[in-house]
């Protein structure tokens, strides 16, 4: 499938999609929204892709929502416009959210609003050293509470930081960002790709089912109390155990190899 707003290619198992607007630091439009939740909402049935890397062309990961061609049309809708357009962005992250495939954020320079909710919404944020962060909601007179980032933001770095981050908008450089657990890791600018496919094809050689029942199981259980989220570990557990994979990582263990999962 092809989309227009953001390269999207799909190579042994890795799909990368790359916004590509660098002339304006990838800025999304209401077209790359949309494309943006239909990727995801695809990727989810498709079986060529097993791992996902997000990044940007040029120097900006992505600097939110383009000012003229979605802020200032903003501005003229209705409300009933302006919320169908709120639940088409969160519905991006929802389908991120439950995509049960990793997602790699490979953030190579600024991602602020809306790009910064992209990155908080991957699994795993790899940071450019000249990469920054910023939440700037506030600054132009809207809440934090958008596309999930007073869901998701508390949950990676605590309360206390999110709320500050959310009221304020601050700028943070990668340091920053690795300090308070926003960064995985933060990499030489020249390495990010390299870093972050090198760390795609380690998680596409091992077990999928299984990657995909622990992000679903940290997705649910964030909301359960300890015993419902023992139960449903119990459950998924003994699930893996019934597969290919977990036989074939004793058989590894035993034959002092390599495992080699996703084989049936």
């Amino acid at each position: 499938m092809t989309y227009l707003s953001f390269v999207f290619e799909v190579s042994d198992g890795i799909a990368t999609i790359r916004l590509n607007d660098p002339d304006r630091l990838n800025a999304l439009t209401f077209e790359t929204y949309a494309e943006l939740e239909r990727v995801f909402a695809v990727m989810a049935n498709d079986s060529a892709v097993k791992v996902v890397v997000l990044t940007g062309n040029g120097k900006g990961f992505c600097s939110g929502g383009s000012v003229h061609e979605i802020i200032a049309k903003l501005i003229e809708m209705t409300s009933e416009e302006q919320h169908r357009f709120t639940r088409q962005t969160c519905d991006v992250v929802k389908h991120m959210r439950t995509l049960k495939k990793p997602i790699i954020a490979a953030v190579n320079g600024i991602a602020a609003g809306a790009g910064a909710v992209l990155a908080l919404a991957s699994d795993i944020r790899l940071l450019s050293e000249r990469a920054k962060f910023a939440f700037l909601f506030t600054k132009v007179g809207l809440s934090g509470a958008d596309m999930g980032a007073c869901y998701l933001l508390p949950r990676i770095i605590g309360q206390g930081r999110a709320t500050e981050l959310l009221f304020t908008g601050e700028t943070m450089d990668a340091q920053e960002c690795f300090r308070i657990g926003l960064a995985n890791r933060v990499v030489e600018h020249d390495k990010l790709l390299n870093e972050a496919y090198g760390l795609a094809r380690e998680l596409k050689s091992g077990p999928l089912t299984a990657l995909g029942i622990t992000k679903d199981a940290l997705e649910r259980e964030a909301d359960m109390d300890l015993v419902h989220a023992l139960e449903v570990e119990a459950m998924e557990q003994a699930r893996c155990m019934q597969s290919a994979d977990f036989a074939e990582g004793y058989r590894a263990f035993v034959e002092k190899r390599p495992a080699k999962f996703n084989q049936s």
